[in-house]
């Protein structure tokens, strides 16, 4: 892959490349046991900082809210993100890189059984705020309440605390906090398909926009992102099929 001088310039204004990452999101991004982040979504940073001839610098966040608003302010030059219509306001956006499912957890006294049962005014559901889960849902759920946990991790803990009917988010972070937490479970299925992709401010210009798609593309067809999923043990997550134009 090729890029012009204007192309790197707009990417890594600093000399670095910033990137915005989202701790929030297990699938993506998390700590080792020396606290430092790891996870698919630094893979490709660090690849797209090395091909650009810079060094990266990790911008990191607890929650998807704050990693966007560090991308839209112009304080980092990429994120990793679920495409949203929402954050396409201010975010250019690749194709995806990553599929990952959205799913509902209940207690298990819960009468509920089936995703189409969850929304109705009698249930309170908990989201991680600024979400994609929860902007997703602030479109399609007509009746049930949405209770906004202050990140996506904390979700379940909140949602107990409250005493709220469901918990929506990650389904492999809350596949996890049903293990560590007796009486939950999923329900069967997914409420949807979050397309992760990596995006860039707005005010970088298409060309910037097009090489760092070009880059997703290569990394998916090439393997790496397969690789890099693999290598950090995550399941549940799929490479997303290539962009075909």
């Amino acid at each position: 892959m090729t890029f012009s001088a204007a192309v790197k310039s707009a990417l890594t204004p600093t000399g670095r490349l910033r990137a915005s990452i989202n701790l929030g999101n297990p699938i993506l991004a998390n700590r080792n046991v020396a606290g430092l982040p790891v996870g698919v979504s630094i893979d490709l940073a660090r690849e797209l900082a090395r091909r650009l001839g810079v060094e990266s610098e990790l911008m990191v966040s607890e929650s998807a809210g704050k990693s966007v608003d560090i991308v839209n302010a112009d304080q980092a030059d990429i994120g990793f993100f679920a495409i949203d219509p929402v954050r396409g306001q201010g975010i250019l956006f690749t194709a995806a890189y990553v599929l990952i499912e959205g799913s509902y957890l209940v207690c298990d006294a819960s009468p509920l059984q089936r995703n189409e049962e969850v929304d109705s005014a009698a249930h309170r559901v908990t989201v991680g705020k600024g979400s994609a889960y929860d902007l997703y849902l602030t479109r399609s759920l007509k009746a049930a309440e949405i209770v906004r946990a202050v990140s996506s991790p904390a979700v379940v803990d909140t949602f107990l605390a409250n005493g709220d009917e469901v918990a929506a988010g990650v389904k492999q972070q809350l596949e996890a906090d049903a293990k560590r937490l007796p009486g939950l479970r999923l329900l069967p299925g997914r409420f949807m398909v979050i397309e992760q992709a990596m995006g860039v401010p707005k005010t970088r210009g298409e060309a910037a926009q097009a090489y760092v798609a070009a880059f997703v593309e290569d990394m998916k067809a090439s393997g790496f992102v397969a690789e890099s999923l693999a290598r950090h043990r995550i399941e549940g997550a799929a490479v997303a099929p290539l962009f075909l134009n």
